[in-house]
């Protein structure tokens, strides 16, 4: 039988990979690991996100996403009414990001000086993918779990993208797209990628969601107050940017 890590990895990102028409309101992408113990996923982290959604809508069936709650669109509206709700809603937010036992790997893509730096430069998604597996792997072989298959969870983005992307991430594992003068060896290592419908309404999925605008924004905007940053920023254990 396969031997499994004891950890659990889920991916989201904030902007978008394109680098033609690049919005200079938001021109970096940003790709965030959430990596977290099975036992404490199972035992803490889900079950405070279920309390939470029982709390605030009677039901956990809803999708925790970050664009829609700061929008306010459904199923999210009833905060435009009530400042005191949506004062304790976002707090119950905080709380579930700070009091969740995980660490956060990152990577941020400043798209302009990527093209002005490189004639022909890769995909930022790659780029970032690339940076973040190289320090996942460092991370999980620091706790122990070198020869044992971890599973690494990216939201579905359609058959194309999922496709392309999972050829990257084998590639990446079977150090078929090593670069820099110090690139490491994923050979004792086994990661699978798994690619889930955002209907499923994983909790996982959910948290990196919740992560990866804020690591965007503190890069962009370093100085200006960013609470949600300030929240999740002692579960960085690293955030690369590039160039």
């Amino acid at each position: 039988m396969t031997a499994f890590s004891d950890h659990i990895v889920f991916v989201d990102e904030s902007g978008d990979h394109g680098l033609t028409g690049i919005d200079p309101q938001f021109p970096v992408f940003a790709l965030a690991f959430c990596v977290l113990r099975k036992e404490d996923y199972i035992t803490q982290v889900t079950p405070a996100f279920q309390r939470f959604k029982f709390e605030f809508f009677g039901h956990d069936e809803v999708i925790l996403h970050e664009h829609e709650i700061r929008k306010q669109q459904q199923p999210f509206t009833f905060l435009r009414a009530d400042p005191a709700l949506r004062g304790r809603f976002m707090g119950g937010i905080s709380d579930l990001i700070a009091e969740a036992p995980f660490e956060i790997i990152a990577s941020v893509i400043d798209k302009p000086r990527l093209v002005d730096r490189y004639p022909n430069p890769w995909n930022p998604y790659e780029i970032a993918l690339r940076f973040c597996m190289e320090r996942l792997l460092h991370l999980l072989r620091r706790n122990g779990q070198a020869g044992r298959l971890t599973h690494v969870c990216f939201e579905s983005r359609g058959a194309k993208e999922d496709g392309e992307l999972e050829l990257e991430f084998r590639r990446i594992c079977a150090n078929g797209a090593r670069w820099g003068w110090n690139a490491p060896d994923f050979s004792d290592m086994s990661f699978e990628p798994l690619f889930t419908p955002k209907a499923s309404n994983s909790v996982g999925l959910q948290m990196a969601d919740l992560v990866a605008r804020p690591i965007a924004l503190n890069t962009m905007r370093p100085g200006q107050p960013n609470r949600a940053f300030e929240t999740l920023s002692p579960k960085l254990r690293v955030t690369k940017v590039f160039p």
